[in-house]
């Protein structure tokens, strides 16, 4: 139990030590700060020396702190190589993979392919965070991450493909019956649109011309949101124009509450990647959970592919 609580107590100050705070240690911990302090309390103790400067916000190395964290790491490290090839020998992913992924792709694409990896190995839990955000990995705690759009580089996360996110631009059959239906990029400009923005940030479509070369069309949404849902509710209301995934667009295309304007041929798609902190050793759970999304969501996302029809219409009732 003894050698137990010191290998805790290092590991409590490692953490400690990586995101300068107590209070953050131990929230990413899942344990009190009470606790965390106590515990690096107990480690200055045992080797006679203080590890922190403390202050009322903040907690920083000493020097003798900071030649304790660099020894820590490489000793940790080890540790985890030890129990990294372990885990490589076992056929059975075992505990907690934290899972992070945008709200409703994660919700309606990611989260069913999770949730059936964890059926098929009970040893296996899945904690998932959905959020449009782009979470910090490391400082979150994470295993994994869903990601879309283009990656920037990156030399502590590592990435897979998990194929293409294709988007049609669409509106209810009402508002397209009176403002027109445009055929083409130029006749987009003047139309009403509700668009997905965050943090104020211009917002550009990018659309293919009769020739196949990509421009980007700058949109000045007069209804902006940062939810996907609610830009598709709104227009199913008639509000304007909206570009949706055609995961999320295909069911209201079905029951004609939205009607195509540009199919996802006219839309380039976007890239979904799976992410993850780079490291010598993957866990097994990690890995299992990468190839089974490799493996399930590009058909996935390829199944809800939309292409222009002609809508049917209906004849009006006669009396």
């Amino acid at each position: 139990m003894e050698q137990h609580d010191r290998l805790n107590g290092i590991a409590t100050f490692v953490q400690a030590a990586e995101v300068g705070s107590f209070a953050l240690a131990a929230e990413r911990m899942r344990v009190t700060r009470s606790a965390v302090s106590k515990s690096i309390a107990k480690l200055e103790q045992r080797l006679g020396v203080r590890l922190f400067h403390r202050t009322t916000r903040q907690q920083s190395l000493t020097d003798d702190g900071q030649a304790y964290y660099e020894r820590c790491v490489r000793a940790l490290a080890e540790l985890d190589a030890a129990g990294a090839a372990l885990d490589s020998a076992r056929r059975e992913p075992t505990g907690r993979l934290r899972v992070s992924a945008p709200v409703l792709l994660g919700r309606h694409c990611i989260a069913p392919v999770l949730m059936a990896l964890m059926i098929e190995h009970p040893r296996l839990s899945v904690e998932m965070s959905f959020n449009d955000r782009v979470v910090d990995l490391v400082e979150e705690g994470f295993d994994l991450a869903i990601r879309i759009g283009a990656l920037p580089d990156s030399g502590i996360l590592a990435a897979r493909r998990l194929g293409p996110l294709s988007g049609a631009i669409c509106a209810a059959p009402s508002y397209l019956d009176q403002h027109g239906r445009p055929t083409n990029a130029d006749e987009l400009v003047g139309h009403d649109c509700v668009v997905y923005a965050r943090s104020g940030d211009d917002v550009t479509w990018r659309v293919r011309d009769g020739d196949g070369r990509v421009r980007e069309l700058r949109i000045d949404g007069r209804l902006r949101f940062d939810d996907l849902q609610a830009i598709a509710d709104a227009a199913i209301a008639g509000a304007g124009l909206a570009r949706l995934p055609c995961w999320l667009l295909a069911r209201y295309v079905r029951t004609g509450e939205l009607e195509l304007v540009m199919d996802s041929e006219r839309i380039p798609s976007i890239e979904v990647h799976a992410v993850w902190p780079q490291s010598r050793y993957l866990p097994l759970k990690t890995r299992v959970a990468i190839d089974a999304l490799v493996s399930a969501i590009p058909g996935i996302l390829e199944s809800t592919t939309l292409q222009h029809r002609t809508p049917e219409r209906k004849s009006p009732k006669t009396r």
